[in-house]
């Protein structure tokens, strides 16, 4: 009788393919492994960069605590202020203002900040408008043609139209006469007109109150109505002679009223 013959006992294999298949998932593990880490660990800290500093910016200036407007922006000065003498007179005097030419029905406006103080007409200045400014400050504005409304009292703003160019008064052709005083002084607006001062020691007063001593002649287009007769008659006077105690002939002329 054959032997019995025993199979071989079986191998355990779980083990190894257990170990085998655990390391071979763990290997392949690594990378994921790490990238959720990587996932699941904070991120950095990152410290923020500061800013580049602006530069700084300087302060903006102060206003300026006095400003002049012209009255008639881009216009010429046809008679500037200082000694004048007109045809129909003797001699030379001091002429308060500037004379600026301009078409009847331009705007006039205010020089600056103030109060209508007075308005009316006058025989020399015609109809006119008179502001009072802070510090002493006046401006005249003469030989209007039409008021806008302006009262005593009334408070404007530098640049408002106050009234428009005319021919009024004694006058010589349409234009602007336009004076600049202060505490009942009259000063030059040459130097005050479209220019600002940022305090009263920038003001130009002892230049602005100059007045060269040379006289000068006017021409004019025209004279006002009436002034030549009374240039005539003043002519005619009639002349005295008479004798001094040096028996020296001297004329007195007796000049007709005006």
């Amino acid at each position: 009788m054959a032997p019995d013959i025993q199979a071989p006992p079986a191998r355990n294999l779980t083990l190894p393919l257990t170990l085998g298949f655990a390391v071979a998932i763990a290997a392949a593990s690594v990378p994921a492994a790490r990238a959720l880490a990587d996932l699941i660990a904070p991120a950095p800290i990152v410290e923020p960069v500061a800013a580049a500093s602006a530069t700084p910016q300087p302060p903006a200036p102060p206003p300026p605590a006095y400003a002049f407007d012209a009255p008639l922006p881009g216009r010429e000065v046809a008679s500037p202020f200082g000694l004048r003498q007109l045809p129909w007179e003797e001699g030379g005097r001091l002429h308060e203002g500037v004379d600026i030419a301009a078409p009847s029905g331009t705007a006039v406006k205010v020089a600056a900040d103030g109060i209508v103080a007075r308005t009316g007409t006058d025989p020399g200045y015609g109809r006119f408008v008179e502001v009072r400014h802070k510090d002493g400050f006046t401006t005249l504005y003469a030989h209007l043609g039409r008021n806008l409304g302006m009262k005593k009292g009334v408070y404007v703003k530098r640049g408002t139209p106050i009234a428009v160019v005319g021919d009024s008064g004694r006058s010589t052709g349409s234009h602007l006469h336009f004076e600049i005083s202060r505490k009942g002084r009259p000063l030059n607006p040459a130097h005050f007109m479209d220019k600002t001062f940022a305090s009263a020691d920038d003001l130009p007063l002892k230049a602005a109150a100059r007045v060269p001593r040379k006289v000068r002649l006017a021409q004019v287009s025209r004279w006002p109505e009436g002034m030549k007769e009374k240039v005539a008659a003043r002519r005619a006077g009639k002349g005295q002679v008479t004798r001094g105690e040096d028996g020296r002939v001297r004329v007195r002329i007796e000049v007709a009223a005006s």
